[in-house]
């Protein structure tokens, strides 16, 4: 056999030895149909995978949907627990520390009016013994209580074996003129053992006396030293009375109370707004 040919000088060639090379024979025509509708068939698979993706469905949904929801349920849990925790939290400052009251007469006027609303500190008398001149929330008396009246308001006017008695001068018992209001030196005050209460809490000239209650030693009360209306305050009692001296019903009715029915001190007004203090 003899070697082929060499090119023609006129042929173009990019090498002098392409014309020795192989030349590629075109793939068959079904061949060919076959890669492309393999590759289509590839394509189709990723932009389904890629669209169940975006719609949360299946596999790729699911794992996006997941985190989504159990973001939900977190914050719902959360919220749930935060609740819970704020209403235990105001039901034990309610029980234990402070509560809010409100004031539903004028027995404590010019102090408190009617509607006044105050916070009592409960815990004061864990620290500290009861003081003359607090202003206490206490369980009603049986006497005083009632289906409307449960607790009341007054102002501690003698402590634990104080004697308190009711006299313009500490001289004498009072006199029907000097029950009704009149200047400090005529009107009928309230003295502790023997010397006269400062009350800068009341108007001047207000009376205090035991006019309008039953006899002059109110019931569980000692009897004051030269039949003097009063009372001689028993151990672990209190003898409290309303600021509005002339319309309130108190120790002078209903006898002194036990300590331990004193549910806290009032020490601030929270309404109404222009009011809003100390006390």
């Amino acid at each position: 056999m003899s070697d082929p040919a060499p090119p023609n000088p006129g042929d173009a060639v990019s090498s002098p030895l392409a014309w020795n090379r192989p030349v590629a024979a075109p793939l068959p025509e079904t061949a060919a149909r076959g890669r492309l509708d393999e590759a289509q068939t590839q394509q189709l698979v990723v932009d389904g995978d890629r669209s169940r993706a975006e719609s949360g469905d299946g596999t790729g949904g699911g794992r996006r949907g997941r985190p989504q929801r159990s973001k939900a349920r977190k914050w719902l849990t959360e919220s749930i627990i935060l609740v819970v925790a704020a209403v235990g939290l105001a039901l034990l400052i309610k029980t234990f520390a402070f509560q809010a009251f409100y004031i539903p007469s004028g027995s404590m006027e010019p102090t408190l009016h009617v509607e006044d609303r105050v916070i009592v500190n409960k815990l004061s008398y864990d620290f500290h013994n009861v003081n003359r001149g607090d202003i206490v929330v206490f369980d009603a008396p049986p006497k005083a209580r009632s289906a409307e009246i449960q607790d009341l308001v007054k102002r501690v006017i003698g402590l634990p074996g104080d004697v308190v008695t009711f006299r313009p001068d500490g001289t004498g018992p009072c006199t029907t003129e000097q029950t009704a209001p009149a200047p400090d030196e005529a009107s009928c005050r309230v003295w502790v053992n023997d010397r006269l209460l400062k009350e800068p809490y009341l108007p001047k000239g207000t009376p205090s006396n035991m006019e309008h209650f039953d006899g002059n030693v109110p019931q569980g009360c000692g009897a004051p030293p030269g039949g003097m209306p009063g009372c001689v305050v028993p151990k672990g009692r209190v003898f409290v009375m309303g600021d509005n001296r002339t319309a309130s019903k108190d120790s002078r009715d209903f006898g002194p109370i036990k300590t331990s029915s004193i549910i806290g001190r009032v020490f601030l007004r929270i309404w109404p707004i222009d009011h809003i203090g100390f006390l």
